[in-house]
């Protein structure tokens, strides 16, 4: 296949996970892909973004010392090629260099990028459909929280592992409470937040069991924000409410530039958008302080993707095939940017596969 046609399918996979801290497991390996072009597409294009991701990587440290830069990754420019997108807190920002490596750079303003549960405090975060008390089993997608705080996030997908045991599948913010909370702390539908911080009207959806730890630090390797809770299929379904995209698949897939891909959540139930950029390096705010994250996947949208309460949504790709792409976490303050860890880090960080069709 010709590289200028590459180029405008625009398809990059991230599958390397890089420099995880030490105390993070191997991801298994994924499911066996389907055979469709788009994912050997995404396989040519990763070696084609390349040498753009080996020099995001050689200045990535340098850069994100500079108090006004928030985060790198690698996309494209507007005629194909590859390129390092450099993301500021506001515009104006000076010394940004013009290329490096020979790599074109595009700077954008973003803004501080935070993490996206929604609090006593938060704005915008009402919803229409999602934040009520559902009938056991409960779809995903929708309103769930740890006992510990008045918060909510959402239920990103029932997942399971080699023993058939199942689990609720969110973020480390939304069921571990930021490293917080205790193992076996009960996890409720909806979250505490959407029942005006009583316990009364909550649901058990189940107890959390694992999480990883989130390293608050600025030079930390992060690469995943996620926790999940033993749950039974009594108490947790596999879809979204009917006005979602249904049931995730079982087999995941890579994120490429300019794949279409769509969430369902708490707060802004059923968005689309497109992955912008991915392998980035991001600095990502949190009650508890800043996190550092790396090999991170970018999605955009003209209209907020994500709000407050979205935390936890599972990304998958809008090609009818809803095959999972990402575990959702964090954005921007207007939600049209939203940041995904990659779904193979997530799920072999705890040895599950997604619950899907």
């Amino acid at each position: 296949m010709p590289k200028s046609l590459l180029r405008s399918v625009a398809f990059v996979a991230v599958f390397a996970l890089v420099g995880c801290e030490s105390e993070q497991r191997s991801a298994t390996a994924p499911a066996l892909e389907p055979a469709s072009p788009t994912f050997s597409l995404a396989r040519a294009q990763q070696r084609e973004l390349g040498a753009a991701l080996a020099a995001k990587e050689r200045h990535a440290d340098s850069l994100l010392a500079d108090p006004g830069i928030v985060g790198l990754a690698v996309g494209l420019t507007a005629d194909g090629r590859p390129a390092v997108k450099i993301f500021t807190k506001a515009a104006g920002t000076r010394g940004l260099p013009r290329n490096l490596d020979g790599i074109p750079v595009i700077a954008e303003v973003t803004g501080e990028f935070r993490a996206f549960p929604v609090r006593a405090a938060s704005a915008g975060a009402l919803a229409a459909g999602n934040t009520g008390t559902f009938a056991f089993p409960v779809p995903i997608g929708i309103s769930t929280g740890n006992e510990g705080q008045c918060l909510a996030g959402t239920i990103s997908a029932r997942v399971r592992d080699a023993a058939g045991h199942l689990y609720a599948l969110s973020n480390n913010h939304v069921y571990a409470l930021e490293n917080d909370a205790r193992l076996g702390s009960r996890v409720l539908q909806p979250g505490l937040y959407d029942t005006g911080c009583s316990l009364t009207g909550n649901g058990v959806l189940g107890t959390l069991f694992d999480y990883q730890r989130i390293a608050f630090r600025r030079k930390a390797n992060n690469t995943i924000d996620a926790a999940i809770a033993a749950a039974t299929a009594g108490t947790l379904g596999t879809a979204t409410p009917g006005d979602g995209y249904g049931m995730p698949n079982h087999v995941t897939a890579p994120a490429f530039v300019s794949q279409p891909v769509q969430k369902y959540g708490r707060t802004t139930s059923l968005t689309h958008g497109r992955v912008t950029a991915v392998g980035a390096t991001l600095l990502i705010g949190y009650t508890s302080g800043t996190a550092r994250f790396v090999d991170q996947i970018i999605v955009e949208s003209g209209t907020a993707f994500i709000g407050p309460g979205d935390s936890g949504s599972l990304l998958v790709s809008d090609d009818g095939g809803a095959y999972p792409v990402g575990l959702l976490f964090a954005g921007t303050g207007t939600g049209t940017m939203a940041i995904a860890n990659p779904i193979n880090a997530v799920l072999g960080r705890f040895g599950v596969t997604i619950d899907g069709k």
